[in-house]
């Protein structure tokens, strides 16, 4: 996908990533700090930091970070977000082109967005950003899609009315994870987490994604009606939930 459709797919979705995106596990920072020594004393590039939901938990651990992020919509929402930390700096960027200097920063993560990047490019930038012996954090919310009656009606609407989804889906694009950090080792960690919604958090859910139409696309209403029926179907006490896996991988860049 040409890096300016990556950029762009989210712009007109910024509200409802804000309101309905999944955050990040405490599991994953503490993860990060057993197994690299992540200290509130290293520096952070936090590469399509987006709207800033991973990049506050590496605020809130002390940290100062770099929120690398080409989208002007989402980097907006992030500055406003984010705008108690004096320890954050926003900046147009991507992660081919992040404008930070030469080893520069002691960790690079990316949350929810690497699957957007050329890995090639982004990989060569990342080791020249990185102190010697830094380290690259990769996560990803995975939704799961087969465990309740719920998920697997909602896996089958994106099927069937997602414009990409098929393409873009995350369970295809982690599998390549090991091109950004070959030929170095790099280790895995899972962990599980859910949301529950009512239906307007289900809507605002589906919205955020950038595979859903739009408004004006002529699946939209349809879209929006099986949405309505599968969650009037299965919705418990008017609440449904999705679950995650969250998969972290990391490794020092060589």
């Amino acid at each position: 996908m040409p890096a300016s459709n990556a950029t762009s797919r989210f712009s007109d979705r910024v509200a409802n990533y804000v309101l309905y995106r999944p955050g990040y596990p405490p599991q994953a920072l503490q993860a990060l700090q057993t197994e690299c020594g992540l200290a509130p004393n290293h520096v952070i590039a936090d590469i399509a930091s987006g709207t800033g939901i991973w990049t506050r938990l590496l605020l809130e651990n002390g940290n100062a970070v770099f929120g690398v992020e080409p989208n002007a919509e989402m980097r907006e929402a992030g500055e406003r977000l984010l705008q108690a930390f004096p320890n954050f700096t926003s900046l147009a960027g991507t992660a081919e082109a992040t404008t930070l200097a030469s080893q520069s920063v002691d960790f690079v993560t990316a949350a929810q967005a690497a699957h957007w990047f050329d890995r090639a490019r982004s990989r060569r930038e990342f080791v020249r950003i990185l102190k010697p012996g830094g380290w690259l954090a990769l996560l990803w919310n995975e939704r799961v899609t087969d465990t309740t009656p719920f998920l697997r009606d909602y896996e089958q609407l994106l099927l069937t009315y997602g414009t990409d989804y098929a393409e873009v889906r995350h369970e295809r694009t982690t599998d390549a994870v090991n091109e950004f950090f070959d030929p170095a080792p790099y280790q895995e960690r899972t962990f599980a987490m859910r949301q529950e919604f009512d239906y307007a958090g289900i809507e605002g859910r589906l919205l955020s994604s950038s595979y859903a139409p739009g408004p004006d696309h002529p699946q939209y209403a349809p879209m929006l009606r099986e949405l309505r029926r599968i969650f009037d179907q299965h919705a418990v006490g008017g609440q449904a939930t999705f679950e995650y896996k969250t998969r972290l991988y990391f490794g020092r860049l060589s």
